[in-house]
């Protein structure tokens, strides 16, 4: 079974849940997914530290990365993350 983590701007969470779901239902995946919601959940810095550091973990035991890139966009932190999977010859698919 392929694991795959997704990379998206927080913008994209409703397309990040479809496409997770579609990915382990269609496809029989194991989806990795970001941590949603920021607006209603105070995080301090340490916090959101700690989830930045999570999601890197992800990419680590991912075979793959799958960039929601809704219109193309990829901000920093996706770009960041894009290159870091890179560096470990993760594959890389793009929803656009």
């Amino acid at each position: 079974m392929k694991v795959i983590t997704i990379c998206g701007s927080m913008r994209f969470a409703k397309e990040i849940i479809k496409i997770a779901t579609e990915l382990e239902t269609k496809n029989g995946y194991c989806v990795l997914q970001p941590v949603y919601n920021f607006d209603d959940i105070p995080i301090s810095d340490r916090e959101l530290q700690n989830i930045v550091k999570a999601h890197y973990k992800k990419i680590d035991i991912s075979d793959a990365v799958f960039v929601v890139n809704v219109g193309g966009y990829i901000g920093k932190s996706v770009a960041e993350e894009i290159a870091y999977a890179k560096n470990l010859n993760k594959e890389i698919l793009y929803l656009e």
